[in-house]
């Protein structure tokens, strides 16, 4: 039997963090180019011959979410209609995530319909990151393999606050696992609750903190840090709790809007993320972290080529 040689295709959301990973696999970038029409139509043409190769295509969702999302979609099309042996899509950011039930009538379960979509473009399989919700995995057929940042957040949130008496804090009620391990990994600190009531989508309108904080270092940690508000208002109850800092790691950077500015006026010490998302310099600011998660995808697609295990890099 032939072995299926691995090729890497890079869409156009994050090409930097696609480069580290080929590189970390020892491979090139396969020659792939997108166009676009004067009527905003997307199409792509594969360079290289995929025929029988094992191809993983690395594209986040991020802003444009529909640009990037309908590129993802053709570009899986190319590649199966050019005989793709296995097509992987590598979705270090899986937009539309936050839809993922019905909390009134007459709204959609987007994520179960980008689901189906991939799916039917011809994705054989799905590598991600922290994905809003665990149950997603279940929209898909095929196998989906939901990484975890923690290997490369707790290390960090160790050695610069490791010194100092710690509480994780959960944003929400459904972030509560999260919390717990982190909580675990992080010497089984304490961890604690925000109870918030929105008004609206990215409206708060008032929160509680649910557990004991004063006197401590809050580690706020959640999947996602899109517009700041939430964040920004968690901070304050934190403080007003007698917290003496306030740490936020929130994996994915979204920051949409003026999510930069109103994080660095926060209250917040430091926010640390991932860099899943690409970010332009507009959207830095002095107290973010951005810590790289190339290595995990670069083992996990490394694993998944050679057909071993890749729970240990859950844990």
């Amino acid at each position: 039997m032939i072995e299926r040689q691995l090729v890497v295709f890079s869409g156009r959301s994050n090409p930097s963090f696609a480069s580290s990973v080929a590189s970390g696999l020892d491979r090139e970038i396969g020659r792939l180019e997108v166009m676009k029409f004067s009527d905003g139509e997307l199409s792509v043409e594969i360079g290289d011959n995929v025929r029988g190769r094992d191809v993983f295509l690395l594209q986040s969702t991020s802003a444009p979410g529909n640009d990037h999302l309908m590129e993802l979609l053709i570009t899986i099309d190319a590649l199966k209609r050019a005989s793709a042996g296995r097509i992987t899509a590598v979705i270090p950011y899986f937009g539309y995530a936050r839809q993922d039930r019905k909390l009134k009538p007459r709204v959609p379960i987007t994520a179960r319909l980008v689901a189906d979509l991939l799916e039917t473009a011809g994705a054989d399989r799905v590598l991600t990151m922290e994905l809003h919700a665990g149950q997603i995995m279940g929209f898909f057929h095929k196998p989906v393999d939901n990484l975890n940042a923690l290997p490369v957040m707790v290390p960090y949130l160790r050695d610069k606050y490791g010194s100092e008496e710690l509480v994780v804090v959960s944003p929400d009620m459904g972030g509560v696992e999260r919390a717990r391990q982190y909580a675990t990994r992080l010497g089984n600190v304490s961890i604690a609750i925000i109870d918030k009531r929105r008004s609206g989508p990215n409206q708060v309108a008032e929160m509680k903190v649910v557990g004991e904080v004063k006197g401590k270092t809050a580690v706020i940690v959640d999947d996602m840090v899109d517009t700041g508000g939430t964040l920004g208002k968690a901070a304050n109850a934190l403080l007003e709790e007698g917290a003496n800092k306030i740490i936020a790691c929130c994996v994915h950077p979204v920051l949409s809007g003026s999510a930069a500015e109103r994080l660095q006026g926060s209250q917040l010490e430091e926010v640390i993320v991932a860099d899943t998302i690409a970010l332009p310099a507009a959207r830095r600011f002095e107290k973010l972290t951005v810590l790289s998660v190339v290595p995990l995808f670069a083992e996990a697609i490394r694993r998944i080529h050679g057909e071993d295990s890749i729970s240990s890099l859950f844990r």
